[in-house]
């Protein structure tokens, strides 16, 4: 019998021997600008979105809910690649705004909305130390966590907080404990990838910032609910597996989908160690960042180019890049990935500054052409400028 060490030895080594290369195909994967000018470009590109803030929602106009939650993100992400607190008013301030309109930062009866918000937070906390973004964090992951299929639930078939939804014990014969619920409505038996793998972050996040193991238990859980239940053969996450075991179309392939998981899986290794947790994560960079299913082979991301008007795909791509960036900053001395990282991370940089730009403004297109400012064009880009801040 093998030991546990030598195992997971082994299952890292299967990372460290897969073909991290960057594809020659790529546009552009590289670029000179000094680290204060990157700075510079991603802080101005936010600055062109502040003035759309809504002040008494906490929302910005032409932005849905969910997409609003993450333009606080990359502000305080920003400002923690930076080291600067440029942005932190107004993130603390807005955050603290919306928390007080709606109970656990669920406005419209969605775990995963409830949570890109409460990812806000701990982003936040991780960039200025504020305890009042920690407790938010908190109580929403304890809300949500009304909504996990347990163990015991898998074995029952019910949730407690859902008794009129029947849960199916196995899928394709492995356990829908982790399972994350989209929904909190009594008669909805949805579950889907995104807010399975919110939780799954967050409550990764949430023992780095605490301690406290019982996050612990909840991320490996759900984690390896994704694992076991949404992922294709070439290693994309798929979108959805019921409590009846129904699945989404094999077809529906959305960049946000695995750059979340990549991001949760970043966090799990950084927190454990584990190297199991980062051959994962490996993979799926690696087939999310080479897929054809949302890019050409210049490796720039076709997904949610809508120039003439706001929609969810629009949203989705700043996910993945924002995962490769948690997955580089937990890396640093893996050359490979973090070249990998680092490349396509240009490819869109470029693109962006290129092809999309209109002074400091961006289209959702980035292949473009330019175009004037739309709220959901900028925050495409955001993340884009400010994981460029390290990653480049």
């Amino acid at each position: 019998m093998l030991h546990l060490s030598v195992v997971l030895g082994l299952l890292a080594s299967s990372a460290f021997a897969q073909d991290l290369g960057v594809p020659l195909s790529w546009r552009e994967f590289s670029n000179s600008r000094p680290l204060s000018q990157r700075i510079t470009i991603a802080q101005t590109a936010i600055n062109q979105i502040t003035p759309q803030l809504n002040s008494a929602t906490g929302e910005f106009n032409g932005l849905g809910y969910w997409q609003s939650g993450n333009v606080w993100s990359v502000m305080a992400n920003q400002d923690h690649s930076a080291g600067t607190t440029v942005n932190e008013a107004l993130v603390i301030n807005n955050l603290n705004l919306v928390w007080g309109r709606w109970s656990n930062y669920d406005q419209y009866g969605y775990n995963d909305d409830a949570m890109w918000w409460a990812t806000a937070a701990i982003y936040a906390y991780r960039a200025y130390g504020n305890s009042q973004m920690l407790s938010h964090a908190e109580q929403t992951w304890n809300h949500v966590t009304n909504y996990v299929v347990t163990a015991a639930d898998a074995a029952a078939g019910r949730n407690p907080n859902k008794p009129s939804v029947a849960i199916q014990s196995t899928c394709n014969g492995k356990t829908m404990a982790g399972a994350v619920f989209w929904q909190p409505a009594a008669t909805s038996n949805a579950i889907n990838s995104i807010t399975t793998g919110l939780y799954t972050a967050l409550s990764g996040f949430l023992y780095e910032y605490t301690g406290n193991s019982t996050y612990l238990s909840a991320a490996e859980l759900s984690a390896t609910w994704i694992q076991q239940h949404q992922l294709n053969a070439n290693d994309l996450v798929l979108d959805t597996t019921n409590a009846d075991c129904s699945t989404s179309p094999s077809s529906w392939l959305f960049t946000y989908n695995s750059g979340k998981y990549i991001e949760a899986l970043s966090v799990l290794y950084g927190v454990t160690g584990n190297d199991s947790w980062n051959t994962l994560m490996v993979n799926i960079l690696n087939a999310a960042v080479k897929t054809t299913a949302w890019q050409g082979s210049n490796g720039v991301i076709t997904e949610g180019a809508s120039p003439s008007s706001d929609n969810d795909d629009v949203g989705f791509k700043a996910i993945l890049i924002r995962g490769l960036h948690e997955a580089w900053e937990r890396n640093p001395t893996y050359t490979a990935l973090t070249t990998l990282i680092h490349s396509y991370g240009d490819v869109q940089y470029n693109a962006l500054l290129e092809l999309a730009a209109n002074g400091s403004t961006y289209s959702s297109s980035w292949l473009g052409p330019p175009q004037a400012f739309t709220s959901w064009g900028q925050l495409a880009a955001l993340d884009v400028m400010t994981a460029n801040i390290d990653t480049n």
